[in-house]
């Protein structure tokens, strides 16, 4: 019996425990990866804690996996032994419907999420399906890449489906976890860019990132200052804001667009909506090869996570600091396994 070694959550907001499990028998499409990095994502801590729904246990969780490909099913394609890839959000889907063949497998309607009804990368292993295991461009650094996996490629996403300019006129909305991601992207797509936080501590940090200036996300008189100077409007964070003030800051056209959870309802007027023919959009987790595309520019542009490192046997400590809010700006477990 093949035995992989991780750390689960028993129950909702448990502590994580170790937890030997059998994977069962690899998938004739799937590889197998020992994991090297595995970053501590806000949505680990949200399936930890039921958050969004009732997650079921023991859980374990990480979907921001860079590891060495250990072992290949018989008709896994394109992969090899040895090979270094990283894995994100989703670790299969049907390669059969239409958006499958449209080549947006994360809109499969039978995609299979990495930490839901399966355990993930807070792992010694973690298996996948061969056209979500991605190659790691050179120059890529693989101690810093997993957060690029899920964090990284949501935020560029929005880049790629609204066609954003260089010339564009790019607010971010939350200077964290995808906003930091954000800021360089938008720098390195030849943006002017807004820095929206609540934080007064950000403000530099977010200037030292790329934006070339900042504003108050909850000053309401501050926001109305900014009304009507943005193309694009990217909003990285699940808190519920002054919706209809950061919505007044697009110019006409302009469009809000959410990558962040928020589970309360958005109270929005239609009247700044309507009047002046913007509009308000969402996406998730991008496709394999918009994922190859971010790494490549990344490595282009030198672009990487700013981390933290914490060694897997300390993952309640990662997990305590991700929740404290005091990350800076991405939490990495190293695999430390015996």
């Amino acid at each position: 019996m093949t035995t992989f070694r991780g750390w689960a959550a028993q129950r909702s907001g448990a502590p994580l425990e170790r937890l030997d499990f059998d994977p069962g028998t690899l998938g004739d499409e799937d590889v197998e990866i020992a994991v090297e990095y595995c970053g501590v994502c806000h949505s680990d801590l949200a399936m930890v804690d039921s958050e969004w729904f009732p997650a079921s246990y023991p859980l374990v969780p990480g979907h921001e996996v860079v590891g060495t490909i250990v072992a290949l099913g018989a008709n896994a394609k394109g992969r090899s032994v040895g090979q270094r890839v990283g894995i994100g959000w989703h670790s299969g889907s049907c390669q059969h419907c239409n958006f499958c063949m449209g080549g947006e497998q994360n809109l499969c309607g039978t995609r299979q999420p990495t930490i839901i009804g399966r355990h993930g990368g807070f792992a010694d292993r973690l298996r996948a399906h061969w056209s979500w295991a991605l190659p790691l461009p050179a120059g890529l650094d693989a101690a810093s890449a997993g957060p690029l996996m899920c964090g990284g490629g949501t935020a560029f996403l929005p880049f790629v489906i609204h066609d954003i300019k260089p010339t564009d006129r790019v607010g971010v909305v939350g200077i964290g976890g995808l906003g930091h991601l954000a800021v360089k992207f938008a720098k390195a797509w030849g943006c002017d860019v807004t820095a929206f936080t609540s934080s007064a501590s950000k403000r530099n940090e977010a200037l030292a990132l790329g934006a070339h200036r900042t504003v108050s996300s909850v000053d309401v008189k501050e926001l109305k200052a900014y009304a009507g100077k943005l193309d694009f409007l990217l909003v990285t964070v699940g808190a519920s804001l002054e919706w209809d003030a950061l919505i007044g800051t697009l110019a006409p056209k302009g469009r809000m667009h959410m990558v962040g959870v928020v589970t309360e309802a958005m109270k929005v007027r239609t009247g700044g909506l309507l009047s002046w023919q913007r509009s308000i959009s969402a996406s998730p987790t991008p496709s394999p090869v918009t994922l190859m595309k971010m790494m490549e520019f990344c490595a282009r542009h030198g672009i990487a996570p700013q981390v933290e490192h914490f060694p897997m046997s300390k993952v309640n400590d990662a997990l305590d600091h991700l929740r404290s809010g005091n990350a800076r700006y991405r939490v990495v477990l190293d695999a430390d396994f015996a």
